[in-house]
C-alpha cells in the first residue's frame, strides 16, 4: 500500500535529512519543502553556537535543496509563513544556534524579531558588536521586554508587599490631624440616616504617625557573572518595583570581584542591564560587606542576594559575613535563580551553610519572593 504523501512529509520534518536515506521525501509538497528548508536553516552545518556539544540535534542538517538562505531572508519568511508562537520559538533558535554578529549589525533585520528575554540576553552578552545605529534599536528592545516583565509582576508584587506595609496602617491613638477620613465615611456608610440626612459615625479611624514609623530598606545585591544574567534582568525589574512602594528605600548593587553601587539608577532598569558587565570573577563576601555598609536599621533591613553561590575566595569569609550581618538583625534571603522559568545551577553545599547561619535560600518567580519579603515585614 502506498504510504499517504502528507504524512511522508511530516516524518521528513520529524527526521530532517536522515529521513531521505531511507527514502522518506516531502514528495513535492512546495508547503512542506517551504518549512523543511526554514527549519534546517537552524541546523545546517555552520550554523554557530548550537554545533558545540555534540548534542543529536546540533547535527542535523537541512538536505539539499535551493540556494542557502540569509539570515534576513529566512526571517522574512519565517514571518510570513508561521504563527506567532511558532514564529517567537524558531526565531529564539536563531538567536540561540547561529551567528548574531548580523543581528547586531543591522537594524532593519533586529526589528522583524519579536522581542523577547532570549534575545534580550543575547543583545546584553554581545554589546561589544553593537554599532551606532543598533545601539538605539537594542535598547528599545530591551525597553519592551523589561516594561513586559513589569506588568508581569507589579500588581502581585505591589499588593503582597504594600499589604504588608499596611497591616498596622490605622492606629488607635485618636489625633485629629491623623484622622482617615476616607475609610471613616466609607465603613460608617451603613450608619447613615436617611430622614435626617446625617451619617452617624461608630467608629473614627487613624492614620498612624508615619513620620516615627522607620521605613523599610531592601537592598538588592545581584551577581554579574553570565550564568545569573536572566536572573539578573528579574532583579532589576523586580529592584524598580519596589523602589515605587511606599515606606521602602531601594538600593541596588551588582558585583562579580568589584561592587557597582546603581542606587541611583534603580527606577531606570534598562539602564541597570546595559550597565552590567558579564564574566570576570566572584566575590559575594566583598558585596556581601559593602551592603552591610549601607545597613542603618538592621531590624527594618531586608538584604536579597542574587547569585549562584560559587564563591572566588574562602568559603569561610562569606559564612562569616553572612553571619555577621544575620546576627545583627539584618533578614538575608539568598536566590539561587530568580524568574518564570528560571533552572537553577547554584552551590547548593555553600547555600546551605549560609542557610545554617541566617540566610533564607530560594529559587523562586518573583511573587513567591514578593511573599517571602512581606512575611518578614509583618514578623
Amino acid at each position: 500500500m502506498t504510504a499517504d504523501p502528507h504524512t511522508l512529509a511530516r516524518w521528513r520534518l520529524v527526521l530532517g535529512e536522515t529521513a531521505e536515506q531511507h527514502g522518506i521525501g516531502c514528495g513535492g509538497h512546495p508547503e512542506a519543502e517551504r518549512v523543511e528548508r526554514l527549519v534546517g536553516f537552524l541546523f545546517e552545518p555552520g550554523g554557530g553556537g548550537g554545533k558545540s556539544g555534540g548534542g543529536r540535534a546540533a547535527d542535523r542538517t537541512g538536505g539539499t535543496g535551493p540556494s542557502r538562505l540569509s539570515v534576513p531572508e529566512w526571517v522574512d519568511a519565517v514571518n510570513e509563513l508561521f504563527p506567532h508562537q511558532s514564529k517567537e520559538v524558531m526565531q529564539k533558535e536563531l538567536v540561540r544556534r547561529r551567528g548574531i554578529a548580523e543581528l547586531m549589525e543591522k537594524p532593519e533585520l533586529l526589528e522583524k524579531i519579536e522581542p523577547n528575554l532570549e534575545l534580550v540576553k543575547t543583545l546584553l552578552s554581545h554589546r561589544d558588536l553593537l554599532n551606532p545605529k543598533t545601539r538605539v534599536l537594542v535598547r528599545k528592545i530591551i525597553d519592551q521586554v523589561v516594561q513586559e516583565l513589569r506588568r508581569r509582576m507589579q500588581v502581585q508584587v505591589e499588593q503582597a508587599i504594600t499589604g504588608a506595609l499596611r497591616r498596622d496602617r490605622h492606629s488607635p491613638r485618636k489625633v485629629f490631624r491623623n484622622l482617615d477620613l476616607k475609610t471613616t465615611l466609607r465603613r460608617n456608610l451603613k450608619n447613615y440616616h436617611r430622614e435626617s440626612g446625617k451619617l452617624l459615625v461608630d467608629r473614627a479611624y487613624f492614620y498612624a504617625a508615619e513620620r516615627k514609623k522607620k521605613p523599610w530598606h531592601v537592598i538588592v545585591v545581584v551577581d554579574q557573572s553570565g550564568s545569573m544574567l536572566e536572573s539578573a534582568i528579574f532583579s532589576a525589574v523586580m529592584a524598580s518595583v519596589f523602589a515605587e512602594l511606599p515606606a521602602v528605600k531601594t538600593s541596588l548593587v551588582l558585583f562579580d570581584t568589584q561592587v557597582v553601587d546603581l542606587s541611583d539608577q534603580v527606577g531606570q532598569p534598562v539602564d541597570v542591564l546595559l550597565s552590567i558587565q558579564l564574566g570576570g570573577g566572584t566575590d559575594i563576601t566583598q558585596a556581601l560587606a559593602y551592603a552591610n555598609t549601607l545597613v542603618r536599621q538592621p531590624p527594618r533591613t531586608i538584604v536579597v542576594l542574587i547569585t549562584d553561590f560559587y564563591e572566588g575566595r574562602a568559603e569561610s569569609d562569606l559564612v562569616a559575613q553572612t553571619r555577621l550581618m544575620a546576627d545583627g538583625g539584618v533578614r538575608l534571603i539568598g536566590l539561587g535563580a530568580l524568574g518564570y522559568d528560571a533552572r537553577p545551577a547554584y552551590n547548593k553545599a555553600t547555600a546551605g551553610k549560609l542557610r545554617k547561619v541566617g540566610m533564607d535560600v530560594l529559587v523562586c518567580t518573583p511573587e513567591k519572593l514578593a511573599e517571602c519579603m512581606a512575611k518578614i515585614i509583618r514578623g
